[in-house]
């Protein structure tokens, strides 16, 4: 209340412009953009296959994980978020997704994880902080807090409804206690999807009401495309295209571009991700960090 989150902290001096946008269009669905990217298949395997042969299993999510982490130390203002109509400044960088508990079962259930990274991570921090995570989440029997709470609220007809509207009305005042809301994966800066992994194209997804997360990026399969080389002959090139969906409210369109195209360059490059960034930047007052994690001996 009065401008007091658990996962952020009120801004007011930004620019008036994007200030207003919110009461123009108070839902994110009023403003969800959608843009499409394709990253290089060929040199992002290449890569993948060098840092297996040093001993460092890296996915594509893990890349795309690592970009948007190193983005966001340059960025900051991508990693607001907007409720009841005020503009806040997230006191972590996070990002959810969903896994299946068997890899092995299309069949298996999902689970969602939801990770917090500190904006000096390396890509290989990025992976450490991903594995342990996954790992963790599979090996809770009976599901992730999300499967639990859904389990409880749908025993008793009606409850859901009224618990859900009670949650949205507590979180809409900064009311919601940490210890509810805190591990949910809607409230994250990032939600990201390896469709891939199960044979599907990529997609434009929906960015919730519910929560805070403003981008979502999702990964699809392989395509093959022209592309002109040096020279000006044309080959065919295998391409991973990646659709996003951005809260246009968040920041100003420079902003987002500048974003956009760290990404891409950091995915483009991948060693660049190897070291600590030489600067971080943050929101005035919004410094944090998230300890490495430590490995089993």
């Amino acid at each position: 209340m009065f401008g007091h989150r658990f996962d952020g902290k009120r801004l007011r001096d930004i620019d008036p412009i994007i200030q207003i946008t919110p009461y123009l269009m108070p839902m994110r669905c009023d403003a969800q953009v959608f843009l499409d990217h394709k990253l290089d298949f060929e040199k992002l395997s290449r890569y993948i296959a060098r840092k297996a042969q040093e001993g460092h299993k890296i996915s594509f999510m893990q890349l795309i994980a690592a970009a948007y982490v190193r983005a966001v130390s340059q960025h900051p203002e991508i990693n607001r978020f907007i409720f009841n109509k005020q503009y806040y400044s997230r006191n972590n960088c996070s990002i959810s997704y969903a896994v299946l508990k068997d890899p092995q079962d299309f069949n298996s259930p999902e689970v969602t994880v939801r990770i917090q990274f500190d904006l000096t991570d390396t890509v290989f921090d990025v992976c450490d902080r991903m594995n342990d995570a996954v790992e963790k989440a599979r090996a809770t029997e009976d599901g992730d807090f999300v499967i639990r709470l859904a389990k409880a609220v749908l025993k008793i007809p009606g409850l859901t409804t009224v618990i859900v509207a009670l949650v949205k009305l507590l979180d809409r005042y900064g009311l919601a206690p940490k210890a509810l809301l805190g591990d949910l994966p809607f409230y994250s800066g990032l939600f990201v999807s390896n469709n891939a992994s199960i044979g599907l194209h990529h997609v434009w997804h929906h960015i919730y009401n519910f929560g805070n997360v403003s981008l979502f990026m999702i990964l699809g399969t392989v395509v093959k495309e022209a592309v002109a080389d040096a020279e000006g002959k044309t080959r065919m090139r295998r391409m991973l295209p990646l659709g996003i969906t951005a809260d246009e409210r968040i920041c100003s369109g420079a902003h987002y571009a500048a974003f956009f195209a760290d990404v891409m360059h950091f995915l483009a490059e991948p060693e660049v991700l190897e070291v600590p960034p030489e600067n971080v930047k943050f929101d005035p007052g919004m410094e944090y960090h998230v300890e490495k994690v430590k490995k089993a001996e």
